[in-house]
Order: C-alpha cells, then sequence, then structure tokens
C-alpha cells in the first residue's frame, strides 16, 4: 500500500515531467521565433548569447512558477483529503453574491462545510485591483456561511508586494477570518491534518539533488 508521502512523490513526478515537457516543447518554438526584437538588446548592452538566454529563462520562470504554485495547491490539499476525506474536504464554486463579476468564486478546499481555504505558493502581486477582488470574495464567502482562512507559504520580498499582503490580512481578520503565512502556514496545516508537509518536501528534494549529483 502506498504512503502518503508516496503519493506525494507521484504528485510531485506528475508535475515535474509535465514542467519538463512544456519547457522542452517552448525550448523548440523558440528557436524559431523572430529574435530581430535582440537589436534592441544590443542597444542595451545585452549580446545575443546572453539575450537568448535571458528570453529563454523567462520562459522557463513563467512554467516554473505556474507549476510549482499548482503542484503545491494540490499538495495541501492532499493532506486534507487524507485527514478529513474526499467528502468533507472538497474544491468548490460559490456564486458571488455581491456583484456581477465574476460570476463565482472558486474556494481551493472547503473543510467540513465550514472552513474555507485559500491556498497559495506565494503572492508577489502588486496589482491594488488584486485586493478589491480579494475583498469582494472574502466577503461573499463569509456571507455564505464560511470562515475564509489564507495559507500562503512563501512571503513575498518586494515592499509593495507585502504592502498589499498586509492589507490583505487584515480584511481577512475583519470578517473574523484567518490568515496563515511562512512558517506559519505550514505549521498550520501540520497542526490541522497532522501531516509535516514541508519535512515531506524537503525529504524529495534531497533525493532529487542526491539524483543530479
Amino acid at each position: 500500500m502506498i504512503t502518503f508521502e508516496g503519493k506525494i512523490e507521484t504528485l510531485a513526478k506528475k508535475y515535474a515531467d509535465n514542467l519538463n515537457e512544456k519547457v522542452n516543447d517552448r525550448m523548440q518554438e523558440m528557436e524559431n521565433d523572430d529574435k530581430s526584437h535582440y537589436l534592441v538588446y544590443q542597444v542595451l548592452g545585452v549580446m545575443d548569447d546572453e539575450g537568448r538566454l535571458i528570453d529563454l529563462y523567462q520562459n522557463r520562470g513563467r512554467f516554473l512558477y505556474k507549476y510549482a504554485g499548482s503542484f503545491l495547491e494540490e499538495a495541501a490539499i492532499l493532506c486534507f483529503i487524507e485527514k478529513f476525506g474526499n467528502g468533507k474536504a472538497k474544491k468548490i464554486r460559490i456564486p458571488n453574491t455581491i456583484g456581477t463579476r465574476p460570476k463565482t468564486f472558486e474556494i481551493d478546499c472547503l473543510i467540513d462545510n465550514s472552513s474555507a481555504y485559500e491556498i497559495k505558493w506565494r503572492d508577489a502581486t502588486t496589482d491594488g485591483d488584486h485586493i478589491t477582488k480579494e475583498h469582494t470574495r472574502i466577503k461573499v464567502i463569509d456571507s455564505a456561511g464560511y470562515q475564509p482562512i489564507r495559507l500562503m507559504f512563501y512571503y513575498p520580498n518586494r515592499a509593495q508586494a507585502i504592502k498589499i499582503q498586509k492589507t490583505l490580512e487584515t480584511l481577512y481578520k475583519g470578517v473574523g477570518g484567518k490568515y496563515f503565512y511562512g512558517d506559519s502556514a505550514w505549521d498550520h496545516l501540520k497542526n490541522v491534518t497532522g501531516i509535516d508537509l514541508k519535512v515531506i518536501l524537503s525529504n524529495i528534494a534531497r533525493k532529487n539533488i542526491r539524483g543530479v549529483k
């Protein structure tokens, strides 16, 4: 019988394989891309080899951030499902009862029809509109009778992004919700589920590092 750590390791491999496939496909596409914009790179002192690497890693970075976020969200949800079961831990959508856009809001994981989790690996947004949308989402969740809870495993580094996160934390707490980030997010997940996801991920990472060496 597969262990829970084995389930996470299988999930990680699936995401790693998909990421590698997407990156390889994009690298092949980029070989035939129009590179006339390199002229501007050259004007700014960036020569062709460096410009090619910058374009390559910019594309790889976008895929990596997307897959890292999706993987960590799914891994966290698996922890909740392992603890509470599929029926009491589930992803749902609820109607927007305050505005018209969007029509619905997604709850990443609703536990026992009570705790409504928003799960982020990190959130480095600096867009002020993000606050307005999140404020509406939090109020809609609260009006539906759920407690909004935000888990964000990695806090942003930049001042403007940090400012927005502090505002969001105030909004969550203003409706009786909870906001966990960094170590407190890992600890909360462990306290609620009994699963130390960070240790599991660290074990997988060590195996990958040994494999590379």
